[in-house]
């Protein structure tokens, strides 16, 4: 039986996708990269915004209508599932054939092979509170970097944000699977890692918090880099910042979600700081990290929020000059707090004039903080040969996490190397290494 999987949605997703490949391949089923040739079609979705949804929801469809002369299985997996339940009874209208959650990913053969023998639809969204795969190990379609799920779940309930309905309560990993986990990896040539969780700073294991955690990993030979995402700024400790300067393989780059600028809308979405506090941290962080480089989210036009509360999220862009910045409108989301309490009565055009201002305002602040490096010298992990616009080209990030176009294809993915900037736009930096 051959599998194909869609991914949309987060580097989580992705992972999860990694997990799905490693138990199906335990079942004697394959993996397949042509959806003309699967048996079975599998979307691993994702819930957390509406346009992402609406995109699963068009495709399942557009997969029934492709396949209608040679049907294969339509299997829904992910954050979508839970919310998939009420429509099971209504094949028709929704062509799927089973759903597993992302605590049921074990069960997969189970219902792939009810699937071909019920006319109910198989399912199973049961969220765990113990479940966290870490004796799977993924099944990954090779690169440079790996991620690498150090937990699961999340217990900060923010009021727009349907995560914790979806994927349930935060559970941890232990640091020796962790380890073990990143020592494999490093054995099979990837040469970064990147650590997720919802909020990965709340990792705890025992005795054993995200900082340590961190450091473990970092110090397994053969990692040239370590990364992390996504912490949350209610909870970022001093001696975590500490463990980042003291490291050279972690890299001095930190995600750091704003959403909002405003201490009352942040407080309806049960963000639980401030702006002052978001602005001291920030201070903090590059007192002890200099040249750090930071990155956010921002939602735009949440329920009830005024002209003068969104020039609050305008003053902390300004104040803080993010490297960059994923900037969204807010989108209401069934069974959370805010669809529940708050109507989205913001204006539709209001909130593409705010998402406008702020993405060109990031465009100018990500220009000039680029322009800035033309001349310097800097570290370039390359990730391939060869670029969307030219083969003689090589590409690669930086520390910060910056795309680098390097103007020769003779580098090897997985190497560092030296290399100078020499160009730079809003989005890329352009280089040449020292050894060309």
């Amino acid at each position: 039986m051959k599998i194909y999987i869609e991914t949309y949605g987060c580097q989580m997703n992705e992972y999860d996708s990694e997990i799905v490949r490693a138990v199906i391949a335990a079942a004697d089923m394959e993996s397949t990269s042509d959806i003309h040739a699967a048996d079975v079609i599998l979307l691993n979705t994702c819930a957390v915004r509406e346009h992402a949804a609406r995109r699963v929801i068009a495709r399942i469809h557009e997969i029934h209508h492709l396949r209608r002369d040679a049907p294969a299985l339509i299997g829904v997996l992910g954050c979508m599932a839970t919310n998939l339940k009420k429509n099971l009874p209504k094949r028709k209208k929704l062509p799927i054939d089973f759903v597993a959650g992302p605590d049921a990913y074990r069960r997969l053969p189970e219902l792939i092979r009810a699937a071909t023998t019920s006319d109910e639809v198989p399912y199973d969204i049961e969220l765990s509170d113990y479940e966290t795969y870490a004796d799977v190990y993924p099944r990954r379609e090779g690169g440079i970097n790996a991620w690498l799920a150090v937990m699961r779940g999340c217990n900060n309930f923010c009021s727009y944000c349907v995560v914790p309905y979806s994927r349930g309560r935060e559970r941890s990993r232990s640091p020796q699977s962790v380890v073990a986990e990143t020592q494999r990896l490093v054995a099979e040539g990837f040469r970064q890692v990147t650590l997720l969780g919802q909020n990965v700073n709340s990792y705890r294991h025992e005795d054993v918090d995200f900082a340590e955690l961190l450091r473990r990993v970092s110090e397994v030979p053969g990692v040239l880099r370590v990364r992390f995402i996504s912490p949350h700024p209610k909870d970022f400790p001093l001696h975590l910042l500490k463990v980042m300067a003291g490291h050279p393989t972690i890299c001095k780059h930190v995600h750091l979600p704003l959403q909002a600028g405003n201490d009352r809308i942040l407080k309806l979405m049960r963000r639980t700081y401030s702006k002052k506090h978001y602005l001291d941290l920030v201070e903090q962080m590059r007192s002890i990290i200099p040249g750090l480089a930071l990155s956010t989210d921002i939602i735009v036009g949440f329920p009830g929020e005024s002209d003068a509360e969104f020039e609050d999220t305008v003053d902390v862009v300004q104040r803080v000059r993010f490297d960059s910045a994923f900037i969204f409108k807010y989108s209401e989301r069934p069974g959370t707090l805010a669809a529940r309490k708050y109507p989205d009565d913001v204006p539709e055009a209001v909130k593409t004039e705010r998402i406008v201002r702020l993405n060109e305002m990031q465009r100018q602040i990500s220009t000039e903080i680029f322009s800035a490096q033309i001349g310097a010298v800097q570290d370039i992990l390359v990730e391939r040969q060869g670029t969307k616009k030219s083969a003689q080209q090589s590409q690669g990030r930086n520390d910060a996490n910056i795309m680098v176009i390097l103007n020769s294809a003779t580098q090897v993915p997985g190497t560092m190397v030296r290399a100078r900037i020499h160009d730079a736009t809003a989005h890329v930096l352009k280089g040449k290494a020292l050894d060309d």
